[in-house]
């Protein structure tokens, strides 16, 4: 289990992240980014997870400048608030947010230097343009929503990337994984994957449309992609 902390943004303005830390320091740094849900309890459940795995982990606020602690629940309820939360989120503003989080780690004492980000859905996005605007080692990317709206910051990309994606995901169609895979597909330093039979969220344990073999095998893929670059 982890703690709610408090971070600064370069603005000068507060906002809460959950950090988790391993059994053994130091370690790399890894920001994990949540769904449009914010960081909801599931979404602290899988950076207790990496931090069990040796990171230390942390999952920010993402909607601190619009309405602060809104972590919400999988429902109708919290779907239609997220959303709204989401309609109001600047993404320039919120990659630089990223930024600060990103020092914040590394800037740590017992953080080995290395860090990395990874997101889900709205996260995932995020993940992405921290591979094309930070200095970071690693990125992985789950089932990332609009990263075909920023396509043009392909050539830009600064460390190797990983990238989930379910088979049946209306919020990340075949075309728009189609037009991620022709403009990046073929880079070095970049590997996508494709889970059959699966949705959207499907890494989600404990909710639908959680796919259990799905999340594992993502699972192994991205300890083996983290280690490999935030390694010591």
């Amino acid at each position: 289990m982890g703690q709610e902390i408090t971070l600064t943004a370069s603005d000068g303005g507060r906002f809460a992240a959950y950090l988790a830390l391993p059994a053994k320091l130091p370690a790399p740094g890894l920001v994990v980014l949540p769904e449009v849900f914010n960081t909801n309890p599931h979404i602290r459940s899988v950076a207790d997870g990496y931090a069990a795995a040796g990171f230390i982990a942390l999952s920010p606020d993402v909607f601190w400048r619009q309405e602060a602690a809104n972590y919400l629940p999988y429902t109708d309820e919290g779907r239609a608030k997220a959303r709204a939360l989401w309609a109001k989120l600047d993404t320039d503003q919120f990659a630089r947010d990223l930024g600060d989080m990103v020092t914040a780690l590394r800037g740590r004492a017992d953080c080995t230097g290395k860090v990395g980000v990874m997101g889900f859905c709205l996260g995932g996005k995020f993940a992405y343009l921290a591979s094309t605007r930070l200095p970071i080692e690693a990125a992985v990317n789950y089932y990332g929503v609009q990263i075909d709206q920023h396509l043009e910051e392909a050539g830009r990309r600064r460390c190797p990337i990983l990238m989930h994606f379910a088979e049946n995901d209306p919020h990340v169609p075949p075309q728009t994984v189609a037009a991620i895979k022709a403009r990046m597909g073929s880079e070095p330093g970049v590997a996508i994957h494709d889970y059959a039979g699966t949705e959207h969220g499907f890494n989600r344990a404990g909710y639908p449309p959680f796919n259990e073999a799905a999340a594992a095998e993502a699972r192994q893929r991205t300890l083996a992609h983290l280690g490999q670059h935030l390694a010591r």
